[in-house]
């Protein structure tokens, strides 16, 4: 597995290793918070073709979840560098699995392949798979993940590799970034909201009008749905996300009332993505006859509860300096 070292690959070697299976980790960094279970795990840059090889030798599957990425604030101010990274990456790993005989290949795509004229509206209609044409991504982040899944549909019709798509929808959960810039809405928020909670300075500051949506997916229900897309027959690209639609303003009043407090919220200026994002999880339920189970109240009261314990263990007065 690539990107083992980050959020959701450090939870995803986890659930594979309770299905029994041996599990080799790959990324430039071991996983912050706590001790992966890979069988084997290697520090590698998977931008160098010989990594790529290295990686992906002697495996029958290969879960690619490496990325240069992180929330709005990040994708949205480094362009060049997410293309250029998150290319190469994307492009040795396939064509290294392709020469040391890997049968399946999972890509983790993004909501951000979404063009950008269908959410233009808060009470944005959910997105189907094939809505992402007429192309039009959400910056260099959006175009490279619809470009890789362009082509991993061609080596599986050129050269028989089995692939699969999931295209994510704002997972998050524990043990995941969650301050210094790449965090994102979830995560950041419960830091928000757990400094104001210990500081007792209840202002918090939110981008924008507050008023853009989302859906957000607990990563319990991601690893799943990742296994179960890897283990059927379908081919192509899969939403994989809650399609519960929610405000930023209202996530915010939601992770407060798990802290058991209230708030006041501040707008200021900064990056909010689109205005409205949601998917629609009829294919997903078809495909998989299964959807995410866990609401997002227990998700967040689940990763709150961690948060707030990182912001007390990192100090209430350098948490509020990095806020």
């Amino acid at each position: 597995m690539t990107g083992a070292g980050g959020f959701i690959g450090h939870h995803l070697v986890s659930y594979l290793k309770r299905q029994g299976h041996w599990v080799r980790g790959v990324d430039l960094k071991l996983p912050e918070f706590s001790s992966t279970e890979a069988d084997d795990f290697a520090l590698l840059d998977l931008r160098r073709w010989e990594n790529c090889l290295r990686a992906t030798e002697g495996v029958e599957e290969v879960y690619a979840l490496a990325a240069d990425m992180g929330g709005m604030g990040f994708i949205s101010a480094h362009h060049a560098q997410i293309l250029h990274s998150n290319t190469l990456i994307n492009f040795h790993t396939i064509e290294a699995a392709r020469l040391n005989g890997v049968k399946r290949y999972l890509y983790t795509s993004s909501a951000c392949v979404y063009p950008e004229y269908r959410q233009n509206e808060t009470a944005v209609t959910p997105l189907r798979e094939e809505d992402v044409y007429p192309a039009q991504p959400q910056d260099a982040y959006g175009w490279e993940k619809l470009l890789t899944e362009r082509l991993c549909i061609h080596y599986r019709e050129d050269y028989g590799l089995e692939t699969r798509i999931v295209r994510f929808h704002n997972i998050f959960g524990p043990l995941g970034t969650w301050d210094g810039g790449r965090e994102k809405a979830p995560a950041a928020m419960c830091r928000k909201v757990a400094i104001a909670k210990l500081s007792g300075n209840h202002e918090i500051e939110i981008w924008g009008d507050g008023e853009q949506t989302r859906s957000f997916c607990y990563i319990d229900d991601c690893v799943v749905g990742i296994y179960r897309l890897m283990r059927s027959d379908f081919r192509e690209p899969l939403n994989l996300g809650q399609d519960r639609l929610i405000s930023i303003n209202q996530l915010a009043d939601l992770v407060a009332s798990i802290a058991g407090i209230r708030i006041t919220k501040k707008h200021v200026v900064g990056p909010q993505g689109v205005r409205g994002r949601n998917s629609d999880n009829n294919r997903l339920r078809a495909v998989l006859g299964w959807e995410p189970q866990i609401s997002l109240e227990e998700g967040l009261g689940r990763t709150y509860a961690w948060i707030e314990e990182m912001v007390q263990r990192k100090g209430v007065a350098r948490a509020r300096t990095a806020a």
